[in-house]
């Protein structure tokens, strides 16, 4: 190891160590998370769910589930489940950019000003 390698590991283990000092860049990132994170969380679970109830009716089609849990023609319960979940899937982005922009207009102000502040300095 050359002497540049051992003072970048030097410093990258120090740093580790030192107390972090908070900046308006990092206030920023945090508002910019903040408005970001709900609309995220909301996607991903809601596209699982869409995807598991999809699924399910796939299932219901294409296996002996059907039968197990009673219904005789498990063909038109398993097309209206694999169809709610498909429409689950399809309007997920739009709920999603529906979340984010309402979000983005109620922080909008703040996230502005900081990043003037930030780029004037």
């Amino acid at each position: 190891m050359n002497r540049n390698d051992k003072q970048y590991m030097a410093q990258k283990i120090r740093a580790q160590y030192m107390e972090k000092q908070t900046s308006e860049l990092d206030a920023l990132r945090e508002l910019d998370a903040k408005v970001k994170r709900p609309a995220n969380v909301f996607a991903y679970i809601f596209g699982s769910i869409a995807a598991i109830v999809m699924g399910s009716g796939m299932s219901l089609i294409m296996t002996e589930i059907g039968s197990v849990v009673g219904i005789a023609n498990p063909l038109i319960p398993g097309i209206v489940i694999g169809t709610v979940g498909l429409l689950m899937a399809v309007i997920n982005y739009p709920i999603y950019t529906g979340i984010l922009n309402s979000r983005k207009k109620k922080y909008a102000d703040r996230i502005l000003n900081l990043s003037e502040k930030i780029m004037n300095v």
